[in-house]
C-alpha cells in the first residue's frame, strides 16, 4: 500500500525563508512564527499520514453507494471526518465569530495540500464546504451568515456548489433550472444539476447546496443567473432541523477516479431556496467560490504529484534492476537499485523540481489572497486574479504528468492496482477538468486576465521579475544559474504577449490558438521566478552557517535542474504561439 509523509520541512522553508510570513505586515501574519506553524503542520501531517492516507485505497476500491436516497461513504470515512471536525481542521481560516480559527489562508493552504495528498476524495467534502461558506460569508445577509456559517465551519453541515446541467457546463447561460419567487421571500427551485461533488452523503446532519438558477422574466443568458441557498433539511428559527426539502440525489456518477467522493446527480423538485446576494448577480457570488476552488484544484495537482513522487522514490531505491553503466554500486546484491540509472534520475528530478517550485508558487498565491482579503491590497488582488488560471491550469496539467512519470518508475508494477500508482494518476486527472477545464483557464487568462485593468497586473508581474533580476545581478553564482535563464524565459513571455497585442484584434483566433501554450509558458516563468528566489534564500542560509547544509545544497541542485532542463520549454511554447492560428484552423470541420 502506498504511504504519505507530509513535506513539513519544505513547507516551513517556503513559509519562512521564501515568503517571510511572520514579518509580513498583513493582519494575522505576526502570529505565524516558525514554532507555531511547525506545530500546526506537524499535527496536520500526523492526521494526513496516519488517518487519511490509509483510507485512500479504501475509498478508491469501495467507492460510494446510493441506498434509498442516502449515499453511504466508504469504510472509515465517517470516523475520520469526526476526527477532522474535532481537531478544528475544517475552519482554520474562517472567522472566529462563526467558529473558525481565523488563521491566514496561506496556512490553511499548506494544511490543505497535506490532506489532499493523503486522500483527495475525502478532503473534497470539507473543501467544498469551505468554498460554500466563503460565498455566504462574502455575499450573505447577516441572518444567512448566522443561520448557516457556524455549522458549516464545524462541518456539522457540509456545502456544495451546483453549476453544471446535463446540457451545459462552461456555458452557464444555457441553464434551465428555474427559481420561482414566493410571497414570503423564498423561491421554489426546480431543475437538475450534475457532477455535484459531495452532493449527498452520510457524514453530516445537513447539506447546504448553493444552486445557480434563473428567475423567470430576468435577462437572457448569463446575465439572468442568480444564486440560491437550498438546504437538504429546512432550518427552523431556533436553528434546529425541520422537514426534508425537495432536493434528492438521483444517482452517483461512475468515475475514473476520486471514487471516495460522492459525485451526484441532484434533482430539485420545487425545493425551497433563498437568494444569496442580488437577483441576476449569481455569477458574481459564485466566483467567490470558484476562484478559491480553482486555487484549491491547483493544490490538488501539486498534492497528487507529491504523494506519487514519494512512493516512486521509495520504489526506485528499493527495486533492484540492472547494473549502473559506470560500474556496480550494490556489489552484495544481484543488481543495483533503479535510482542509479540516469533516466530514472531524470524522471525523479522532473518530479522533484516541479513539486517544490509549484509549492512555492501556490503558497505565494495564497499569501496574495491574504494580502487582498485581510490587508485590502488591490495590487495583490489584481496579481492573484491574473495568476489564478495559471495556478489551476499549469499545476494540474503538470501535476498529472508527474503522476504518470512516477507510475512509469514502477514499470509493469505501476500498471497493477495493488501498488496504488494508478489511483494517483486517476485522481489527478479530474483536476484538469473540473472548476473550469484547463482550456477554459487558458482562454480566461488570455481573453480576460491579460487585459484587465488596462494590463496593470501583467505589467506588474514583468516589473517584479525585472526588479528581482536587477537587484541580484551582482551575485555571479545566482546570475549564471538562475537569473540569466529567468531573464530569457521572461523575454519569451513578453514576446508572446506582444504577439497577441499585434495580432489578436484583427484575428482573435491568433490569440486563442496560442492561449494554452501561453498558460504553460507563463507557468514555467512563474516557477522559474520561484526557483530563483528560493536559490537566493538557500544561498543565504548556507552563507549564514545553517546546520542542515544538505537541505539547502539539495534545494540549489534541484533549482539548477529546473532552470536547465524544464524552463527552456518557454522557447517551444513561444514558437507555437507565433505560428498563429493558421496551422490550428487549417482543416474545415468536415475533414476531422
Amino acid at each position: 500500500m502506498p504511504t504519505y509523509t507530509a513535506p513539513t520541512k519544505d513547507m516551513q522553508f517556503v513559509l519562512h525563508e521564501l515568503l517571510n510570513v511572520s514579518t509580513a505586515d498583513t493582519p494575522g501574519y505576526s502570529e505565524l512564527e516558525a514554532d507555531f506553524t511547525a506545530a500546526v503542520l506537524e499535527e496536520a501531517g500526523k492526521l494526513a499520514s496516519e488517518v487519511l492516507s490509509p483510507l485512500n485505497t479504501v475509498g478508491d476500491s469501495e467507492g460510494c453507494v446510493l441506498e434509498n436516497g442516502v449515499v453511504r461513504t466508504p469504510t472509515g470515512f465517517r470516523d475520520a471526518f469526526e476526527q477532522m471536525k474535532e481537531g478544528g481542521w475544517t475552519a482554520l481560516d474562517l472567522p472566529e465569530k462563526f467558529g473558525g480559527q481565523n488563521m491566514p489562508y496561506v496556512l490553511g493552504t499548506a494544511v490543505g495540500e497535506m490532506f489532499s495528498g493523503a486522500n483527495q476524495a475525502f478532503t473534497m467534502y470539507q473543501g467544498l464546504t469551505h468554498g460554500a461558506a466563503s460565498a455566504i460569508l462574502v455575499h450573505g445577509s447577516e441572518e444567512q451568515k448566522a443561520t448557516y456559517l457556524p455549522n458549516m465551519a464545524s462541518c456539522q453541515w457540509t456545502g456544495t456548489m451546483n453549476l453544471t446541467e446535463p446540457h451545459c457546463g462552461t456555458d452557464l447561460g444555457l441553464m434551465r433550472t428555474k427559481a420561482e419567487p414566493q410571497g414570503d421571500g423564498s423561491y421554489k427551485v426546480t431543475g437538475q444539476k450534475i457532477f455535484i461533488s459531495a452532493g449527498e452523503h452520510d457524514m453530516a446532519e445537513n447539506i447546504i447546496h448553493l444552486v445557480l438558477a434563473k428567475i423567470p422574466g430576468g435577462p437572457e443568458g448569463i446575465k439572468g443567473v442568480s444564486l440560491f441557498i437550498v438546504p437538504k433539511f429546512m432550518v427552523n428559527e431556533d436553528g434546529s432541523l425541520g422537514e426534508r426539502n425537495g432536493v434528492s440525489c438521483g444517482k452517483i456518477e461512475e468515475k475514473m477516479g476520486i471514487h471516495g467522493n460522492s459525485t451526484c446527480v441532484m434533482n430539485y423538485d420545487g425545493a425551497t431556496g433563498y437568494l444569496l446576494g442580488e437577483e441576476h448577480k449569481g455569477m458574481r457570488a459564485m466566483f467567490t467560490m470558484m476562484n478559491e476552488a480553482r486555487i484549491g484544484v491547483g493544490m490538488q495537482g501539486l498534492a497528487q504529484a507529491e504523494v506519487a513522487y514519494q512512493n516512486a522514490v521509495d520504489y526506485a531505491k528499493d527495486r533492484l534492476q540492472g547494473r549502473a553503466v559506470t560500474g556496480t554500486e550494490n556489489p552484495d546484491g544481484p543488481a543495483d537499485p533503479l535510482i542509479v540509472h540516469p533516466d530514472i534520475r531524470r524522471s525523479l528530478m522532473d518530479q522533484k523540481s516541479f513539486i517544490e517550485g509549484a509549492r512555492a508558487f501556490l503558497l505565494w498565491g495564497a499569501k496574495m489572497i491574504d494580502q487582498s482579503h485581510r490587508g485590502g491590497d488591490d495590487d495583490a488582488e489584481g496579481m492573484v486574479s491574473l495568476l489564478t488560471p495559471v495556478i489551476k491550469g499549469f499545476l494540474t496539467d503538470e501535476g498529472f504528468d508527474m503522476t504518470i512519470l512516477a507510475q512509469q518508475v514502477y514499470g509493469g508494477h505501476g500498471y497493477i492496482e495493488e501498488w496504488g500508482m494508478s489511483q494517483f494518476a486517476r485522481d489527478a486527472r479530474i483536476a484538469m477538468i473540473y472548476e473550469g477545464a484547463n482550456g477554459v483557464q487558458a482562454l480566461d487568462l488570455v481573453g480576460r486576465k491579460l487585459p484587465q485593468n488596462g494590463g496593470k497586473p501583467v505589467m506588474a508581474f514583468f516589473d517584479m521579475v525585472k526588479g528581482f533580476i536587477k537587484e541580484n545581478e551582482g551575485d555571479e553564482a545566482l546570475k549564471a544559474d538562475f537569473l540569466n535563464p529567468l531573464k530569457e524565459a521572461s523575454k519569451h513571455l513578453q514576446a508572446a504577449g506582444m504577439f497577441f497585442m499585434q495580432n489578436g484584434m484583427k484575428n482573435p483566433n491568433a490569440a486563442l490558438a496560442g492561449s494554452y501554450d501561453f498558460m504553460h509558458l507563463f507557468g514555467h516563468v512563474c516557477l522559474g521566478l520561484m526557483w530563483a528566489q528560493m536559490a537566493k534564500a538557500a544561498q543565504a542560509a548556507l552563507e549564514g552557517g545553517a546546520s542542515d547544509t544538505a537541505f539547502y545544497e539539495t534545494k540549489l541542485a534541484t533549482g539548477r535542474y529546473y532552470m536547465q532542463r524544464r524552463l527552456p520549454a518557454t522557447a517551444m511554447h513561444l514558437a507555437r504561439i507565433e505560428s498563429g492560428a493558421d496551422p490550428v484552423m487549417a482543416l474545415p470541420a468536415e475533414r476531422f
